[in-house]
């Protein structure tokens, strides 16, 4: 099987994607693709995975997902009126890994289905919400903390590094976790924003295995595919 052509030829292109979901690689089984999905969104129908799926064919590493996801959640306020944020790729949710041989990895949260973020949080649940400090938005099914229940010990971000990607950080100064895709009320800035399209928001039946890898796993499989080494 040559891998090359599946990913650069045109007549395929559309097809053979290289596609993961959040921070999942992608992986060629035979001639298909091989997808990865997360959770499953109550804004969804049963059954139903959502969230951001990433074209690495597309991808150029130009970080401008890092600025508008910024912007729209680190927001500034001004007499009481919010404004758009000024854009510090730090404060992003998604981050864009450099490796070299060229290849640029988008990174997010996965949203697991299992979330082991909120399993490992010691915060005892609300009696009539049932949240912990960190719990599942209603709508979007992502995962949000509640900053004044949380404690700050840091157990999530364990719990992220251990079994998916570790993309949530603490804040050096409140210690609350930060990094956690917001997937901006249901309507992602980063895949509106995107200037070559390889960011979506998808709503697919979830019938495939989970794998959430580090952006440096991912980077890995990408390199031997593309360059063999």
């Amino acid at each position: 099987m040559d891998i090359k052509k599946m990913l650069f030829d045109p007549d395929r292109r559309d097809f053979m994607k290289t596609m993961a979901f959040g921070s999942s690689a992608v992986f060629l089984f035979g001639s298909l693709p091989f997808l990865t999905f997360s959770c499953t969104s109550s804004g969804t129908a049963p059954g139903k995975a959502a969230g951001i799926l990433v074209d690495f064919n597309k991808c150029t590493g130009c970080r401008t997902c890092e600025a508008v996801c910024s912007s729209f959640n680190k927001p500034k306020i001004i007499n009481q009126h919010s404004f758009p944020g000024i854009g510090n790729p730090c404060d992003a949710n998604i981050k864009v890994y450099t490796y070299n041989p060229d290849v640029d990895i988008p990174s997010m949260c996965a949203l697991c289905d299992d979330a082991p973020c909120i399993q490992s949080c010691p915060v005892v649940e609300d009696p009539v919400t049932k949240n912990r400090a960190l719990f599942r938005d209603s709508y979007t099914h992502a995962i949000r903390n509640d900053p004044d229940r949380c404690l700050g010990c840091g157990n999530c971000k364990e719990a992220c590094e251990n079994s998916s990607a570790g993309i949530i950080r603490q804040n050096l100064s409140t210690r609350l976790p930060e990094g956690i895709c917001t997937l901006c009320n249901g309507d992602p800035h980063c895949v509106k924003h995107c200037p070559y399209g390889a960011l979506k928001y998808i709503k697919k039946p979830m019938d495939y295995p989970l794998d959430r890898l580090s952006p440096d796993k991912v980077a890995n499989k990408i390199i031997k595919d593309l360059y063999g080494i």
